[in-house]
């Protein structure tokens, strides 16, 4: 099931479309926000694909409305198509886990957190989506620098991607240009939140925990949420999250 729903004012014809994924954490935020300094008039793409942390949906549409998101376009995808992960099933999200291991250079197994196909099958929908509005640009906030070791979140996953989009679509075969950007690529947590707050991202708003209590409160010790924390410190800007963190 596909909802959509207008959130600003349609756009000046001259003004370039954008598609970006949006979650309701911090990298997405920023992403969206990247793409709307660029210049686009960007549609917030969402999943809801049966995760566990379901707050993050509603985060999710508050930072489209709160970043100028001028329509924000939810998908319901069928949860059997993503077990096996902790973000989906009853596994235990792993806590407390060393952040220095937690890059790409170093990971050394794909964790419990990864959804199967995940980002591959979040931009094969946007590609159809960037057709159909006439968008020749999709942003996705996938990073290669602090992120859990996801392989749908390296470079050469983003480029391979790209490539196929353009054999895939009928833009592409028709000598257009379906661009696939990932501006967090290369960057660090604490860069990353430190561009975002130069673009005026409410970080309050947004969501990264993997393991939230009934009320919707970071638990403090995922991998998301130790990112989060450190990126925050680093940054040296305060960290807005409430963490339980017992």
């Amino acid at each position: 099931m596909t909802t959509t729903r207008p959130n600003q004012p349609a756009c000046e014809t001259d003004q370039p479309r954008a598609i970006v994924l949006v979650s309701g954490g911090l990298d997405s935020a920023t992403t969206l926000a990247i793409a709307r300094d660029e210049g686009f008039a960007c549609r917030a793409l969402v999943f809801d694909y049966g995760q566990r942390h379901r707050v993050e949906l509603e985060a999710a549409s508050k930072v489209a409305q709160a970043l100028g998101a001028e329509a924000i376009t939810m998908v319901r995808l069928d949860p059997d198509a993503f077990q096996g992960s902790a973000l989906t099933t009853a596994i235990a999200v792993p806590k407390d886990r060393d952040t220095g291991s937690m890059s790409s250079h170093q990971a050394g197994e794909i964790p419990v957190t990864y959804v199967p196909a995940r980002n591959l099958v979040f931009l094969s929908y946007a590609t159809a989506l960037a057709e159909s509005v006439g968008a020749s640009d999709i942003y996705i906030g996938v990073n290669a620098v602090d992120y859990s070791g996801y392989p749908d979140c390296r470079p050469e996953f983003i480029e391979a991607f790209g490539r196929a989009a353009q054999l895939a679509t009928k833009a592409g075969d028709e000598g257009g240009a379906l661009r696939v950007h990932a501006p967090l690529m290369e960057w660090t947590k604490a860069q990353i939140i430190q561009r975002g707050n130069e673009l005026g991202v409410d970080y309050a708003i947004t969501h990264s925990c993997y393991d939230p209590d009934a009320q919707g409160r970071a638990c403090g010790h995922c991998d998301s949420c130790l990112l989060r924390s450190a990126g925050f410190e680093q940054a040296g800007i305060a960290d807005p999250t409430t963490y339980i963190r017992v």
